[in-house]
């Protein structure tokens, strides 16, 4: 339990570092983006929306804007895949390399977010969870986390729960640097050469056997 805490501690130091380091070095970048969101599509630079965090309280998630005006309204569990017409020209590349999450640092810093954690969900999603996938509230969201670079939108929803419970029940700073490695990955190569390539074998996990339990 000590050690827990000592880790957790560090993950926080941690955070904070890496996130002023990320601001400054990506400041430039954050004025080229800032200007081809405005000429490329009407409508605000940023997209704040309502997320739960950590044990469900509500804070406002930064992103670039990547999508047309009007199409925020999402269907649970249905991810933005790589055709979506509603994805702006520029937003396409944003989403890819991931740049659209970059705001998010802000998050980080202000302790509503890690680097590493479960992804916030949509608040509506909270009607689904059970006690079991609630757990993935346990730590604050993070940036990216272990479903992310291990499918991520080719996964389907309750397996990236399951990925998310693994992670919380699981943590380890080791953890959090092999995902943060695996997350350059993601970015460079996609997250479709990530499909069935996972960092860790949830298949026996603790909510796996509970599910086993409860159909049987």
């Amino acid at each position: 339990m000590q050690n827990k805490k000592l880790q957790k501690a560090v993950k926080r130091l941690i955070d904070i570092i890496l996130s002023f380091i990320v601001l400054i070095v990506f400041l430039p970048i954050w004025v080229v983006v800032v200007i081809l969101i405005k000429v490329t599509s009407p409508g605000p630079v940023f997209f704040l929306q309502d997320r739960p965090g950590q044990y469900k309280k509500i804070f406002k998630v930064y992103k670039f804007r990547t999508m047309k005006i009007g199409s925020e309204k999402m269907i649970k569990g249905q991810e933005v895949m790589k055709d979506d017409d509603r994805v702006t020209s520029i937003g396409k590349f944003l989403r890819r390399t991931k740049i659209d999450e970059i705001p998010q640092v802000f998050n980080v810093l202000k302790g509503e977010m890690s680097l590493v954690g479960p992804r916030p969900e949509r608040i509506a999603s909270l009607e689904d969870y059970d006690d079991e996938i609630s757990k993935r509230l346990n730590m604050r969201p993070g940036m990216t986390g272990l479903a992310q670079v291990s499918g991520n939108i080719y996964l389907d929803l309750q397996d990236r729960y399951r990925f998310d419970v693994y992670y919380v029940e699981n943590y380890s700073l080791w953890l959090d640097i092999k995902i943060i490695f695996r997350t350059v990955g993601v970015v460079l190569f996609g997250e479709d050469k990530y499909v069935d390539k996972y960092l860790v074998d949830i298949n026996r996990s603790t909510y796996t056997a509970q599910k086993e339990t409860i159909s049987s």
